[in-house]
């Protein structure tokens, strides 16, 4: 049984393709379905998360998991209403319950629900790779979204986690380990 599972953080389709669209969303839509079927080829669990709030209301279209993931009926989702995948949800539970230790990490938004979930991950003491070509976000008032992964990727590689550091590797790197 493999101790890893990758997580996809919140690529639902109104994060994705509504206005203002995601940077590079369709790369990074891609980027996941390969990184999907890698995990599955290796043995690992794949995991959906899936954000609702009042602007993002459960059952809505724009909720909805981006209808191009590779999803299989019987991959676990957890749902959150918060940045942190693990603030008040399931997940902790799921992942020791299976006995995971690794996570792999991509999916939206990087700059809030994935930054928070990799590090509350590598605190938690999970072994942490962000797979630096599967996140994005949306361009903000004061960066792009390219600016935006392009910085997580370089502060989570370097960012102090006694013990335990944070890698951020591109997936062609990820499939030539495995």
């Amino acid at each position: 049984m493999s101790h890893t599972a990758l997580l996809v953080i919140d690529f639902q389709y109104g994060l994705i393709d509504m206005e203002p669209r995601a940077t590079r969303g369709a790369e990074t839509l891609a980027s996941l379905n390969r990184l999907i079927d890698h995990a599955r080829a290796c043995g690992h669990r794949v995991l959906f998360i899936q954000h609702h709030t009042d602007d993002l209301p459960r059952g809505s279209e724009a909720w909805q998991l981006h209808p191009g993931l590779q999803r299989q009926p019987d991959d676990p989702v957890i749902e959150k209403t918060a940045c942190d995948s693990f603030l008040d949800t399931s997940l902790r539970q799921y992942l020791d319950s299976e006995e995971i230790e690794n996570l792999w990490i991509g999916g939206y938004a990087s700059d809030f629900c994935v930054d928070t979930t990799v590090r509350r991950a590598a605190s938690l003491g999970y072994a942490v790779t962000v797979v630096a070509d599967a996140h994005t976000c949306k361009d903000r008032p004061h960066a792009s979204g390219d600016t935006l992964v392009a910085h997580l990727n370089w502060l989570w590689a370097n960012m102090d986690v006694p013990g335990n550091p944070i890698r951020v590797l591109p997936l062609a790197a990820l499939q030539a380990e495995d």
